[in-house]
């Protein structure tokens, strides 16, 4: 699908499907009220009877009316109170509910969204037509491929042409990268192994000329001293990767922004083992690596004049006679020494060593994003990624980046006192700090190895995926929108 934008009368547009807006209590949007009146007042008619009530989301299809092939009317709830995340979901239902249609002309633009802007609304139509379009069937025997080509999205003001290009231009880089994100998650571990990821950056290397790839395998970990990813590694057949991209969109003066993801591409606990049901859905403790790759992906489409480093730890974590155990001391690239408190607290340690490896690029700022901690998901939800930073004004930029992109942050407290919690009578520190505060303490942890830097971490392990059951697991995507509207913030500034 290539959606494109297009001024023209709904009247004209007769051969494709229309999708209009309605909403509670039988107002329309003017595109809707210019077909009712051809269709002899007929939409007024559905809502009189109690066919269509205008709830948000609420789809009814119409076929070949008046010379209409196919008009979708789609509910926007009562008006002047639709918000961003509403307008989203309304949209993405409904391009979901429409089957067998080859080419859709979207007149949801003349929604009103509180005080967003035409171009915030070309933006997220179209990366949530993208979002509605998108199915992971490759191991399935029967394949559905995807009817609709053509979507073209109206836009009812000329003026504003160049502003919606762009909005147009960056929800389909954004889509596409968030796209790359979902697909390298969803698949299974015994595909998507570190040396999988690997060629996947590699790949991107060679997609686009600007960015540029190296590996680390573990002999070269070894030799730099990441004694903290590498016992992580010691229990798996599956050699550990650190992988290291570089987008080069700016100045070769201009210090980048460092993203670090964790790339845990199966998580059991090690020996610290988890439950038969706890590891359903461990295959998405990668959907950190995997959003650094769609990130770097999305901002390499859109050519912006910034640059990225990407830092990719990625591990298998097993147990076994040869994995690392409960009470083992480790010694961090840092030289700061770790006693195991539990092997299922992995992700705070391999960060560890790729956010002191990723000191040697001399970032501007570093932003590591991981599904660490299932306290988070207890705290927030699934609604909002949890953001922990040494520095308040990075911490400015994302909560700002989330409501622009519509990718929410919320901010969580790093007070010294907190640090406590994770003192060990035998290192320098323990890697858990027990179940309160989790999610707090284990950026305490991430925070002692970024002293040297602007730093923030995203703990995304309620919004990266949806795991609501052995039949409800899907990755989202997220945070590739947040993150790709704040290198575009960046590049602006």
């Amino acid at each position: 699908m290539h959606p494109t934008l297009k001024s023209a009368s709904p009247l004209k547009q007769q051969k494709t499907c229309l999708m209009l807006g309605v909403y509670e209590g039988g107002s329309m949007t003017p595109a809707a009220k210019e077909v009712d009146k051809v269709l002899g007042g007929l939409i007024k008619k559905l809502f009189a009877q109690g066919l269509m009530q205008g709830k948000t989301g609420e789809c009814l299809p119409l076929f070949h009316t008046e010379g209409f092939d196919h008009i979708l009317l789609v509910g926007c709830g009562k008006p002047d109170t639709l918000t961003p995340t509403g307008f989203r979901k309304m949209v993405t239902s409904a391009v979901r509910s429409l089957s067998q249609v080859k080419a859709v002309t979207c007149y949801l633009t003349e929604v009103a969204v509180q005080d967003k802007s035409l171009a915030f609304k070309i933006r997220q139509i179209t990366e949530a037509a993208f979002d509605g379009l998108y199915c992971f069937d490759m191991f399935k025997s029967e394949k559905k491929p995807a009817q609709l080509k053509e979507f073209i999205i109206a836009i009812p003001d000329n003026k504003q042409q160049k502003a919606c290009e762009q909005a147009l231009l960056q929800g389909s880089s954004i889509a596409s990268g968030a796209a790359l994100t979902k697909n390298l998650a969803n698949l299974p571990s015994n595909i998507c192994t570190p040396a999988f990821l690997a060629d996947q950056a590699k790949a991107l290397g060679k997609q686009y000329s600007s960015i540029k790839v190296n590996i680390l395998g573990e002999k070269e970990m070894q030799k730099l001293g990441m004694g903290a990813l590498l016992a992580v590694s010691q229990g798996s057949a599956e050699e550990a990767k650190l992988i290291c991209l570089e987008y080069k969109g700016g100045s070769k003066k201009e210090a980048p922004v460092a993203l670090v993801g964790k790339g845990i591409t199966f998580d059991t606990g090690g020996n610290s083992l988890k439950s038969p049901d706890g590891m359903v859905g461990m295959k998405y403790d990668m959907c950190g690596a995997a959003t650094v790759l769609g990130t770097i992906k999305a901002a390499a489409e859109l050519e912006l004049p910034i640059n990225v480093v990407g830092i990719i730890a990625a591990v298998e974590n097993m147990p076994g006679g040869t994995a690392y155990k409960p009470e083992d001391i480790l010694t961090s690239l840092s030289g700061q020494t770790i006693e195991v408190i539990s092997t299922d607290a992995e992700g705070r340690l391999v960060l560890a060593d790729a956010l002191t490896y990723c000191e040697r690029y001399k970032p501007d700022v570093v932003i590591d994003i991981a599904t660490l901690t299932g306290a988070v998901v207890i705290a927030l939800g699934t609604h909002a990624t949890g953001l922990l930073t040494n520095h308040d004004p990075l911490a400015k930029d994302l909560i700002k980046a989330g409501l622009e992109s519509n990718d929410r942050t919320w901010q969580l407290p790093l007070w010294d006192e907190y640090q406590e919690q994770i003192k060990s009578p035998f290192a320098d520190m323990a890697n858990t700090g027990g179940r309160s505060a989790g999610t707090i303490t284990a950026a305490c942890f991430l925070s002692r190895f970024t002293k040297k830097f602007h730093w923030a971490h995203l703990d995304v392990a309620g919004t990266a995926a949806i795991m609501g059951g052995t039949s409800e697991r899907l990755a989202t995507g997220r945070p590739v929108p947040l993150l790709t509207q704040f290198l575009i913030d960046r590049a602006r500034a």
